[in-house]
């Protein structure tokens, strides 16, 4: 199973990036469907004015007339493997003094795999996909605005069996809700004004619930500025900005006594408990979705906090907050700042067996190190977050989009991610006639990048 998990995290990484600090199930529901959109940088959130609505924001359902078919096909990141591919299909209906009814279907194929035992002898092969179906309605709340609302269902074929002693199946079933939102004229007679919160829901559990992952809960404006609205030339520039409101924590020391838990919710000493004297949970966790709007942009860097860490990531440390500091250990006059040593000729370099030494006294008292065991700092780690990371962490999409009248439009945009260091140009071309229309999306990037020569196809079919 080496291949699969391989894929599948190359898969998730560029599906869409995750700060270290968030985790999240169901990341393929953040794939962006459409050509029109692929060629645009992505930046659909105040346009949504074809079937493709229902993904982007559905509000922009509620301003169209008659129905419309749409689908689309993509080889999912080329560069990477040669099976995964991208199929989606989207439906809308406008009932008179009713809204607009409509709705999309997922569905992303990762491709055959090789299942190996725990020794990594073959046992066959496998397949494993992921899918997503959803119902929209949208309707005017005046001439100029419009909401609209999914509800979804999503299903993970990952496995079909648990890996090791594992029990059960590697499979996920979960619903949601996406909630829109759009303005037009917004301002000035040029600018049109979205809004879509996705991905609302309960968590992600495959076999274990304990490990489940909350859903990619993301907050997505966008504006659409008409630059040029002649008769038959149009241009339109069109920007978003994303956020996952996803923040999972490790533990953490959230009222600087040095220690992790040790009280009850209610504030009482109780020894051994995952809350802190204020109340607030320290052991790792994941905030619930009604505080996902305040989590990312508030607690992660107002509240602060000291990160508990283990042997090689945050979480599952002593419960202490540092207690170790450097030291000269091989004599050299200097300390080398994590060079290890075997001192007790083991043939092992063990815990503690480095330029590390335990401090004495108490947690935030004099001479106390801010080290752990393994010369991971612990102290500030957390208190240097910055209102500048959260902003780091937001991802832009630009694009521009020109019509020739009503039947051939050329696109560009281009999709920025600080933190997932992903800065990708894109380009399009559409054509329209006799109600079929047809789009082409080219992402563009570095060689040996996943997503470079990504090439997406749609067909739209007004009725």
């Amino acid at each position: 199973m080496k291949r699969f998990w391989i894929v599948l995290s190359i898969v998730i990484a560029f599906i869409h990036p995750l700060h270290a600090q968030s985790e999240a199930g169901a990341i393929f529901l953040l794939i962006a469907p459409g050509a029109r959109a692929g060629g645009m940088g992505e930046a659909q959130v105040a346009v949504a004015n074809d079937a493709y609505a229902s993904y982007w924001n559905p509000a922009g359902l509620g301003f169209l007339d008659g129905r419309e078919l749409a689908l689309m096909h993509v080889n999912w990141l080329p560069g990477l493997a040669d099976d995964l591919y991208y199929e989606f299909l989207a439906y809308r209906k406008k009932y008179p003094n009713l809204g607009t009814i409509g709705g999309h279907l997922i569905f992303l194929n990762l491709g055959e795999q090789i299942r190996t035992s725990e020794t990594g002898d073959e046992l066959g092969t496998f397949t494993s996909y992921m899918t997503a179906f959803s119902l929209s309605y949208s309707a005017l709340i005046s001439k100029n605005r419009s909401f609209g609302i999914n509800a979804k269902v999503s299903y993970q074929h990952l496995v079909e069996i648990g890996a090791g002693s594992e029990k059960g199946k590697g499979t996920s079933t979960d619903f949601g809700f996406d909630i829109g939102y759009m303005h037009k004229e917004w301002l000035t007679d040029r600018l049109t004004f979205g809004m879509n919160l996705s991905n609302l829901g309960p968590k992600v559990s495959f076999i274990d619930p304990d490990q489940a992952d909350p859903q990619p809960t993301n907050l997505s404006l966008g504006i659409n500025y008409a630059l040029i609205n002649g008769e038959y030339n149009k241009l339109n520039l069109v920007y978003d900005v994303d956020k996952l409101l996803v923040s999972s924590y490790p533990d953490m020391d959230w009222d600087d006594d040095g220690y992790i838990g040790g009280y009850d919710e209610d504030g009482n000493l109780s020894p051994g408990n995952d809350y802190n004297s204020n109340g607030k949970i320290e052991i790792a966790h994941t905030d619930p979705i009604y505080l996902a709007l305040f989590t990312s942009w508030i607690n992660d860097w107002f509240l602060g906090g000291d990160i508990d860490y283990g042997p090689n990531s945050p979480g599952n440390g002593d419960g202490i907050i540092g207690g170790y500091d450097w030291v000269d250990a091989d004599g050299d006059g200097a300390i080398d700042g994590g060079k290890w040593f075997d001192t007790d000729s083991n043939g092992t370099v063990d815990p503690g067996e480095n330029e590390m030494v335990p401090t004495e006294g108490l947690p935030r008292g004099d001479g106390w190190g801010q080290y752990n065991e393994y010369g991971v700092k612990e102290v500030g780690n957390a208190d240097d977050r910055t209102i500048s990371n959260e902003l780091d962490r937001l991802v832009h999409n630009l694009g521009l989009e020109y019509w020739y009248g009503k039947y051939f439009a050329i696109r560009t945009g281009f999709y920025y991610d600080k933190t997932g260091k992903i800065s990708n140009p894109t380009f399009g071309i559409g054509l329209r006639f006799a109600g079929y229309g047809f789009d082409f999306g080219y992402t563009y990037g570095e060689q040996g990048h996943p997503l470079t020569n990504t090439m997406r196809f749609s067909l739209n079919i007004e009725y």
